[in-house]
Protein backbone atom coordinates (compact mmCIF):
# COMPACT_ATOMS: atom_id res chain seq x y z
CA UNK A 1 0.00 0.00 0.00
CA UNK A 2 1.08 3.35 -0.87
CA UNK A 3 1.88 6.12 2.11
CA UNK A 4 -0.43 8.66 2.31
CA UNK A 5 0.12 12.33 1.18
CA UNK A 6 -1.12 12.98 4.97
CA UNK A 7 1.29 11.01 6.54
CA UNK A 8 3.42 13.08 8.85
CA UNK A 9 1.52 16.14 8.30
CA UNK A 10 0.48 18.65 11.08
CA UNK A 11 -3.29 18.84 10.94
CA UNK A 12 -6.10 21.18 13.03
CA UNK A 13 -9.88 19.97 12.94
CA UNK A 14 -12.61 22.03 13.83
CA UNK A 15 -15.65 21.17 14.88
CA UNK A 16 -18.28 21.79 18.08
CA UNK A 17 -19.26 18.13 17.71
CA UNK A 18 -16.24 16.03 19.23
CA UNK A 19 -18.35 12.57 18.03
CA UNK A 20 -17.53 14.32 14.52
CA UNK A 21 -13.94 15.30 15.33
CA UNK A 22 -13.41 11.64 16.69
CA UNK A 23 -14.67 10.25 13.51
CA UNK A 24 -11.82 12.51 11.53
CA UNK A 25 -9.27 11.37 13.95
CA UNK A 26 -9.78 7.55 13.21
CA UNK A 27 -10.16 7.69 9.92
CA UNK A 28 -6.86 9.57 9.30
CA UNK A 29 -5.10 7.74 11.44
CA UNK A 30 -6.01 4.54 10.35
CA UNK A 31 -4.74 5.68 6.75
CA UNK A 32 -1.79 7.76 8.46
CA UNK A 33 -0.58 6.47 12.14
CA UNK A 34 1.45 9.12 11.86
CA UNK A 35 -0.91 12.22 11.93
CA UNK A 36 0.07 15.61 14.26
CA UNK A 37 -3.96 16.09 14.82
CA UNK A 38 -5.04 19.05 16.53
CA UNK A 39 -8.74 19.57 17.53
CA UNK A 40 -11.19 22.59 18.35
CA UNK A 41 -14.62 22.23 19.50
CA UNK A 42 -14.65 26.24 19.79
CA UNK A 43 -14.09 29.51 17.94
CA UNK A 44 -11.56 30.68 20.08
CA UNK A 45 -9.52 27.88 20.25
CA UNK A 46 -9.36 27.38 17.05
CA UNK A 47 -8.36 30.83 16.49
CA UNK A 48 -5.70 30.39 19.10
CA UNK A 49 -4.51 27.30 17.00
CA UNK A 50 -4.50 28.75 13.97
CA UNK A 51 -2.59 32.35 15.20
CA UNK A 52 -0.42 29.89 17.29
CA UNK A 53 0.53 27.03 15.04
CA UNK A 54 1.47 26.03 11.51
CA UNK A 55 -0.69 23.55 9.53
CA UNK A 56 -0.01 21.61 6.74
CA UNK A 57 -4.15 20.93 6.12
CA UNK A 58 -6.99 22.31 8.37
CA UNK A 59 -10.50 20.80 8.54
CA UNK A 60 -13.58 23.58 9.49
CA UNK A 61 -16.69 22.95 10.25
CA UNK A 62 -19.35 26.14 8.77
CA UNK A 63 -21.77 26.07 11.68
CA UNK A 64 -21.16 26.45 15.52
CA UNK A 65 -17.39 27.28 14.84
CA UNK A 66 -17.93 30.33 12.73
CA UNK A 67 -16.15 28.29 10.59
CA UNK A 68 -15.83 31.33 7.95
CA UNK A 69 -14.58 33.12 10.40
CA UNK A 70 -12.06 30.92 10.93
CA UNK A 71 -11.86 30.18 6.93
CA UNK A 72 -10.65 34.05 6.55
CA UNK A 73 -7.79 33.23 9.42
CA UNK A 74 -6.42 30.22 7.68
CA UNK A 75 -6.23 31.29 4.49
CA UNK A 76 -4.48 34.81 5.46
CA UNK A 77 -1.79 32.14 6.75
CA UNK A 78 -1.55 30.18 3.62
CA UNK A 79 -2.84 26.85 5.32
CA UNK A 80 -5.17 25.07 2.84
CA UNK A 81 -8.37 24.41 4.11
CA UNK A 82 -11.19 21.94 3.95
CA UNK A 83 -14.71 22.81 4.83
CA UNK A 84 -17.01 19.99 6.36
CA UNK A 85 -20.64 20.62 6.80
CA UNK A 86 -23.70 19.26 7.34
CA UNK A 87 -26.36 22.28 8.34
CA UNK A 88 -24.51 24.85 5.74
CA UNK A 89 -24.63 22.17 3.04
CA UNK A 90 -26.07 24.73 0.49
CA UNK A 91 -25.27 26.29 -2.67
CA UNK A 92 -24.43 29.78 -0.92
CA UNK A 93 -21.90 28.19 1.40
CA UNK A 94 -20.24 26.56 -1.53
CA UNK A 95 -19.91 29.42 -2.93
CA UNK A 96 -18.81 31.35 0.06
CA UNK A 97 -16.27 28.39 0.59
CA UNK A 98 -14.98 28.69 -2.88
CA UNK A 99 -14.60 32.61 -2.84
CA UNK A 100 -12.89 32.90 0.67
CA UNK A 101 -10.45 30.49 -0.89
CA UNK A 102 -11.08 27.02 0.55
CA UNK A 103 -9.54 23.64 -1.43
CA UNK A 104 -12.92 21.41 -0.47
CA UNK A 105 -16.40 21.31 0.22
CA UNK A 106 -17.48 18.16 1.70
CA UNK A 107 -20.92 16.96 3.34
CA UNK A 108 -20.36 14.79 7.06
CA UNK A 109 -22.18 12.42 5.43
CA UNK A 110 -18.96 11.73 3.57
CA UNK A 111 -16.48 11.29 6.78
CA UNK A 112 -16.27 7.31 6.05
CA UNK A 113 -14.45 8.64 2.61
CA UNK A 114 -12.50 11.49 3.95
CA UNK A 115 -9.12 10.24 3.43
CA UNK A 116 -9.07 10.84 -0.43
CA UNK A 117 -10.16 14.05 -0.32
CA UNK A 118 -7.96 15.55 2.29
CA UNK A 119 -5.06 13.81 0.13
CA UNK A 120 -6.67 15.64 -2.77
CA UNK A 121 -6.38 19.04 -1.16
CA UNK A 122 -2.75 18.46 -0.62
CA UNK A 123 -1.77 17.18 -3.85
CA UNK A 124 -3.74 19.79 -6.15
CA UNK A 125 -3.56 23.26 -6.45
CA UNK A 126 -6.83 25.27 -5.98
CA UNK A 127 -7.66 25.06 -9.79
CA UNK A 128 -7.38 21.46 -10.51
CA UNK A 129 -8.25 20.50 -6.64
CA UNK A 130 -11.43 22.06 -7.66
CA UNK A 131 -11.99 20.55 -10.65
CA UNK A 132 -11.45 16.53 -9.48
CA UNK A 133 -13.21 17.53 -6.66
CA UNK A 134 -16.46 18.18 -8.52
CA UNK A 135 -15.59 15.37 -10.55
CA UNK A 136 -15.64 13.35 -7.90
CA UNK A 137 -18.78 15.08 -5.96
CA UNK A 138 -20.72 16.65 -8.94
CA UNK A 139 -23.44 13.68 -8.81
CA UNK A 140 -23.94 14.36 -5.21
CA UNK A 141 -24.44 18.53 -5.72
CA UNK A 142 -26.93 17.07 -8.09
CA UNK A 143 -28.90 15.33 -6.39
CA UNK A 144 -28.94 17.42 -3.39
CA UNK A 145 -29.03 21.17 -4.46
CA UNK A 146 -31.10 19.88 -7.49
CA UNK A 147 -30.33 19.76 -11.40
CA UNK A 148 -29.96 22.93 -11.84
CA UNK A 149 -28.75 24.04 -8.44
CA UNK A 150 -26.31 26.64 -10.34
CA UNK A 151 -28.85 28.77 -11.99
CA UNK A 152 -29.64 31.24 -8.84
CA UNK A 153 -25.89 32.37 -9.29
CA UNK A 154 -25.09 31.59 -13.57
CA UNK A 155 -22.42 34.19 -13.73
CA UNK A 156 -20.46 33.03 -10.91
CA UNK A 157 -20.48 29.14 -11.87
CA UNK A 158 -20.02 29.99 -15.61
CA UNK A 159 -16.63 31.85 -14.72
CA UNK A 160 -15.73 29.02 -11.66
CA UNK A 161 -16.39 26.23 -13.97
CA UNK A 162 -14.77 28.02 -17.30
CA UNK A 163 -11.63 28.81 -14.09
CA UNK A 164 -11.36 25.06 -13.69
CA UNK A 165 -11.36 24.34 -17.53
CA UNK A 166 -8.62 26.51 -18.48
CA UNK A 167 -6.87 26.10 -14.94
CA UNK A 168 -7.22 29.89 -14.18
CA UNK A 169 -7.82 31.25 -10.97
CA UNK A 170 -7.99 34.57 -11.15
CA UNK A 171 -10.81 36.41 -9.29
CA UNK A 172 -10.09 33.82 -6.32
CA UNK A 173 -9.82 33.34 -3.34
CA UNK A 174 -11.44 36.59 -1.97
CA UNK A 175 -11.76 37.68 2.07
Amino acid sequence: MEESILTGKVILMVDDEPDVLEILKEELTETCGNCHIHQATTFETAQEYLLSYTYDLVTLDIMGVRGFDLLKIAVTRHFPVAMITAHALTPEALKRSIEMGARAYLPKEKLGEIVPFLEDVLRYELSPGWKRLFEKMGVYFNARFGADWQKNDEAFWKDFNQKLETGQWAIFPKA
